[in-house]
């Protein structure tokens, strides 16, 4: 049983297993089959964060699979009546597999040791694997093998940044991370993912032009994410030259694809005329958090695609 799935949990051969899944299951989806792989699995969804696409997808997908799944609210008192602990273990006797959408990565850690059920991580504060997943295959239905393809990340060093290094390590993309000073991915985190992935691809740099020039993919998130709203006004000046518009899209290759995990901020990551282009991939990106959740549902319930 796999207790915690994380892209550090994952291998390159389970990923390309996952997208194996996926493939067939989305192309089953597009002609109107939904295969009951999972009758009777039971997902329970733990937020304390707001969320369409991680909720939507994940509840959507399970009910294409023939389960069901069940959304815990803060009636639940997660957090407050009980321990983390307490509730895990008891959650884990009545469901399949958990998902958790933190504030805080170690709550996710603490639900998951002590789990008996499998657990994924939705999203916290450092990383958002599913997400990242459902990028790398979308990337991947664009331009083919992913290897050597080049994949600019204008922004904040935040949780997506974070997860997206990891991906690209194991898939070999070459990522370039491009942030405003202080906004870095730290110096600890990169020596562990470097650690971690020998042969990772990565460079860093503060010039947008520099880092989108010769991109297949150009990524961008919002400047303030929930939790930093006080620091909004301030981020909004230290990222204004960090704006994905026309203009920096120009730098990259002629038909690079403009990506963003949304929700935007228009006219503040990125303008309306670039995430509304024909090189905008937004939309098949969110709808494809289905098709790969549910590829990661089918392979870790041992369900057969």
């Amino acid at each position: 049983m796999r207790h915690l799935i994380t892209l550090s949990d994952l291998s390159a051969a389970e990923i390309s297993r996952i997208f194996s899944i996926t493939e067939d299951l989305k192309s089953k989806f597009a002609h109107g089959l939904r295969e009951p792989l999972l009758p009777g699995r039971v997902l329970a969804l733990l937020f304390e964060k707001q969320s369409l696409r991680t909720r939507v997808s994940f509840e959507s997908g399970m009910a294409h699979l023939g389960g069901s799944s069940i959304m815990l609210g803060s009636d639940t008192g997660f957090g407050k009546r009980e321990s983390v602990a307490d509730f895990a273990r008891v959650l884990s006797e009545m469901v399949d597999v958990a998902v958790l959408r933190c504030n805080r990565h170690a709550t996710v850690e603490e639900f998951a040791e002590n789990s008996s059920c499998s657990v994924i991580n939705g999203l916290t504060d450092l990383a958002h694997p599913c997400q990242v997943l459902a990028d790398l295959y979308t990337l991947q239905e664009h331009v083919g093998d992913l290897a050597g393809v080049r994949l600019a990340w204008i922004g904040d060093g935040n949780n997506v940044a974070r997860s997206l290094t990891r991906g690209c390590g194991h898939v070999g993309v070459q990522l370039v991370v491009c942030t405003p000073p202080g906004y870095e991915l730290d110096e600890t985190f990169l020596r562990e993912v470097r650690a971690e992935f020998p042969k990772l691809d990565i460079a860093t740099t503060h010039d947008p032009q520099e880092a989108v020039d010769g991109a297949a993919a150009v990524y961008t998130d919002v400047w303030a994410s929930m939790g930093q709203e006080s620091e909004r006004d301030q981020r909004r000046q230290d990222f204004a030259a960090y704006q994905v518009n026309r203009q920096l899209m120009a730098r990259a290759e002629p038909d690079a694809l403009f990506m963003h995990c949304l929700p935007a901020h228009r006219g503040e990551e990125v303008t309306d005329e670039v995430i509304d282009s024909a090189q905008s991939v937004v939309i098949p990106q969110a709808a494809n958090r289905m098709h790969v959740q549910k590829g990661i549902l089918v392979w870790l319930l041992a369900a057969q695609a």
